[in-house]
């Protein structure tokens, strides 16, 4: 396993870990900065399928955080890039917004209602039962299920709301099919992230907030983890789980000094 300063590529995750609730986090643009000045390969990642990478870029510099739109992959770029290599010019009924669907047009794919390849649930605010039903009928006449993404709920101003992982439940229970999921914690998405980066996991670093999604993917991965407590981790949530992260940090203002130092081996 690679030491902090062998890492020459980086993986972060965004919510939580660069920004919280549209505010950047400390250290979060001075970190990608040093990034950018240092031609250091990086991605940011979110399991939020519901965005495009331009919608996220332009929130990111809302919050004072300059990332270009190819530097994010979206949990809707992973699904897309690996249903592309699982059938190409394939046809998809998409239940989700204009980041699952711009992502799958750009792969080739075709929407259509008719005897799709595959259904494809990515978040959305806008979900509708007749959509939903018509998405059971398809998978019980053969279509594949594929989620964006398994958050059982998501965060909003009034506290959590339903959310992909919830919508993939309801069609399971109806069709007795689990879909398959792209996003964290399948490395998946992990692999494809480093693959549009030319990074390999001997020598890239993973920087999340999450033991159950960010941090299980990048051990899996094989990556070198880093968790930060500005999320929704403390200790006592850390303890709950039988496999540890390389490092814990307060947050990303601990991974600012350019000089190779001796980190928290756990």
């Amino acid at each position: 396993m690679a030491r902090r300063d062998e890492i020459e590529c980086w993986l972060t995750d965004m919510d939580g870990v660069l920004v919280h609730e549209n505010q950047a986090l400390p250290g979060a643009a001075e970190l990608l900065q040093q990034w950018t000045d240092a031609g250091t390969p990086f991605l940011v990642l979110t399991n939020n399928s519901i965005f495009t990478p331009r919608d996220l870029s332009a929130r990111l510099r809302a919050s004072g955080l300059n990332v270009p739109e190819d530097r994010i992959w979206t949990s809707a770029l992973a699904t897309a890039d690996f249903l592309k290599s699982q059938v190409s010019n394939g046809t998809a009924f998409v239940i989700g917004e204009v980041g699952i669907t711009t992502a799958l047009h750009e792969a080739g794919f075709i929407m259509t209602e008719t005897n799709p390849d595959y259904v494809v649930v990515g978040e959305t605010r806008n979900y509708s039962f007749e959509a939903i039903t018509k998405a059971i009928r398809l998978i019980l006449g053969g279509a594949r299920f594929i989620s964006t993404n398994p958050d059982a709920t998501g965060p909003s101003k009034d506290g959590p709301m339903p959310a992909t992982g919830a919508i993939s439940a309801l069609i399971t229970k109806a069709t007795g099919m689990e879909p398959y999921v792209v996003g964290k914690p399948n490395p998946m998405m992990f692999r494809s992230a480093m693959n549009k980066i030319g990074a390999h996991s001997e020598n890239t670093g993973m920087i999340g907030d999450r033991m159950d999604t960010d941090i299980v993917a990048g051990i899996e991965a094989g990556l070198h983890t880093i968790l930060v407590m500005t999320g929704i981790s403390d200790a006592a949530e850390i303890n709950r789980y039988p496999f540890r992260p390389d490092e814990i940090v307060a947050g990303v203002h601990e991974l600012l000094s350019t000089d190779p130092i001796e980190s928290d081996e756990i």
